[in-house]
């Protein structure tokens, strides 16, 4: 993907929709938002925050709203990209500038900069996910090999521990848990190979 370097070149990058990308711009740019471009797209912020962002794809363009999920949404056009994934973000999506309603999108807007300015906003999770070692895998071990386990990292302990479980058959188990003791040994990860490629 071309690295691009400011919204008039990300509207030209998208000639399919230069018309309605303007005009959703202007409708922006009439608020107190600093234009960006991160990602490569047009992002725009207030007090460093991102706040909204223009994105113009195959089959439709639009705003998306970094903190969606708070907008009371009274016309119901957000969409939620990833249901299940995404917590925060909710899009305004187009498929032409017929579809544009001025007003709305601007109302839109101002909501977003105004719960912008009253903090909300949802945090990632950063608590710890517990590790939960399943049976198989506990009573091999033992002496050197649990010294080995201890020592990972937790991720790399949870790689391991999800290999033995998501097996179904027990001989399966057994055959990855022979697989796995000579990589805990050694202190890697069960993906460490993948890692530097």
């Amino acid at each position: 993907m071309k690295k691009i370097h400011s919204v008039e070149e990300y509207i030209e990058e998208n000639a399919h929709f230069s018309e309605a990308l303007t005009i959703l711009r202007a409708i922006i740019n009439t608020t107190e938002l600093e234009e960006t471009i991160k990602w490569s797209a047009p992002v725009y912020a207030l007090n460093n925050k991102n706040v909204i962002g223009l994105g113009a794809f195959k089959k439709h363009f639009g705003i998306w709203f970094f903190n969606g999920v708070f907008l009371k949404d009274k016309h119901q056009i957000l969409v939620n990209a990833q249901e299940k994934k995404t917590k925060a973000l909710r899009q305004m999506r187009f498929k032409s500038v017929k579809d544009i309603d001025k007003n709305i999108v601007l109302a839109y807007v101002k909501e977003a900069i105004k719960n912008q300015k009253l903090g909300k906003e949802i945090k990632p999770d950063r608590s710890k996910k517990e590790t939960i070692v399943p049976t198989e895998l506990k009573a091999v071990l033992v002496n050197d090999l649990k010294t080995s386990f201890d020592n990972l990292s937790a991720y790399k302990q949870r790689e391991y521990c999800d290999y033995i479980s998501s097996a179904k058959r027990e001989t399966t188990k057994q055959t990855r848990l022979e697989k796995i003791k000579p990589m805990i040994l050694k202190g890697i990860g069960l993906n460490d190979k993948y890692k530097n490629c």
